[in-house]
């Protein structure tokens, strides 16, 4: 019975050839043309339970690649593109409403010290991890690229001169990043700008390395850094010119998309611009469930109109929108590349499963950036009117 439902399943997959080697050894092709051959296989090496597949099959699929269940051989980001363009295939029925709908609603309930403790069970991870194959600036968000030969550190780099070019910074300005990261682009926002910015993490790991990288520029009368929520400074009475946010925003949660933008009102004097880098979604809907319990618990990706609703009721008006969709199909596909050189050392200190985890984690960046609706958006908009930005883009691609 088993065999049958995948053969079913494999059968509906078009788009690409691929061969499926089941656990009693028997290979067969599927989606078969006659001038290509297949790029990848897919092995199942034991039978799998069919109604923990039916009930929640992102999650158990996940799994079963985790605990060696399942291999890959051959090119696996053509197969996750061809799953991600499949994806109707996999789709739960109706009758699986009522599961999502529970879901959502227990989105809508975290508490704020649950986000918190979810926020640090990703990023504290630990620095070393993350160095291993990030670049040294330890961007951990979508890159710009202006060819597609940059490598991956000028592509993150170019993305902090593009977004600080999008804030018109002056000398002596504020500014305020809203998960800072590992610091770098309020050091460079400081260096280079001659700003005065502080940025906030909810990570131990990051605040220290920040504070490290600060002390190492001789930017400490410039650069400050803590541990601590937006919510907490917006209470404080802090006040700055403009405020970036880059990558924090899918932590905030689907009801408290309010809550952050009222903060920001607190916290950005009058005309004052605010920008935020974000993943959107299309359309609302739940978090994958199986990155939700491994890699972001308790994460949403907001749709852009939630956000673009959301700006005038809190007197925002919305300057510039881009979408940098493939520059972070192309991040990822970096990150996965750097990822699989260094493989060793991870699962020497994390182990096999902790390698599957991630290596699922970055394909299917990889293949979702591409083949899906998933986008991201670079969001810049204005406390009250700003009648004295720029008429048209040009700034930013002058140098």
């Amino acid at each position: 019975m088993q065999k049958n439902l995948l053969r079913a399943i494999c059968r509906c997959i078009k788009g690409m050839p691929f061969e499926v080697t089941y656990w009693d050894g028997h290979t067969e092709v599927y989606g078969a043309c006659e001038d290509e051959a297949p790029l990848v296989r897919v092995i199942f090496n034991e039978k799998m339970d069919l109604r923990e597949m039916l009930l929640e099959p992102e999650v158990k699929f996940g799994e079963a690649y985790m605990d060696q269940k399942i291999d890959f051989e051959g090119d696996v980001k053509a197969l996750f593109n061809l799953l991600i363009h499949n994806e109707e295939v996999f789709k739960k029925d109706s009758a699986k409403k009522g599961i999502l709908q529970r879901f959502m609603k227990c989105q809508r309930e975290i508490p704020a010290k649950k986000q918190i403790e979810n926020v640090q069970y990703h990023y504290d991870l630990g620095n070393d991890f993350f160095k291993l194959w990030l670049d040294s600036t330890l961007s951990y968000s979508c890159a710009y690229f202006k060819t597609t030969e940059d490598d991956l550190e000028q592509a993150q780099l170019q993305k902090l001169d593009h977004i600080l070019r999008k804030m018109h910074l002056k000398d002596g300005e504020t500014l305020l990043d809203i998960g800072c990261g590992w610091g770098w682009l309020i050091i460079k926002a400081a260096r280079e700008y001659g700003v005065k910015a502080m940025g906030i993490t909810l990570s131990a790991e990051q605040a220290g390395e920040t504070k490290q990288r600060i002390q190492d520029e001789g930017l400490i009368d410039k650069v400050e850094v803590r541990q601590a929520d937006y919510r907490d400074l917006a209470v404080e009475g802090y006040t700055f010119d403009k405020i970036v946010s880059v990558g924090m925003f899918e932590h905030v949660g689907k009801e408290y998309i309010s809550t952050y933008f009222s903060c920001l009102k607190k916290m950005l004097k009058p005309e004052g611009l605010s920008l935020l880098h974000t993943i959107t979604r299309p359309i609302e809907n739940p978090t994958n469930p199986w990155l939700e319990k491994y890699i972001f618990p308790w994460g949403y990706i907001p749709s852009l109109r939630e956000i673009v609703w959301a700006l005038p009721e809190h007197s925002f008006h919305l300057v510039d929108v881009e979408s940098l969709r493939m520059h972070y199909a192309m991040t990822a596909d970096r990150w996965m590349d750097n990822f699989e050189k260094v493989v060793d050392q991870v699962r020497e200190k994390y182990g096999e499963r902790f390698v599957r985890m991630w290596r699922l984690y970055l394909l299917g960046s990889c293949a979702s950036f591409r083949c899906s609706g998933l986008d991201i958006h670079q969001l810049l908009f204005s406390k009250s009117l700003c009648n004295k930005l720029p008429l048209t883009r040009h700034y930013l691609y002058s140098n």
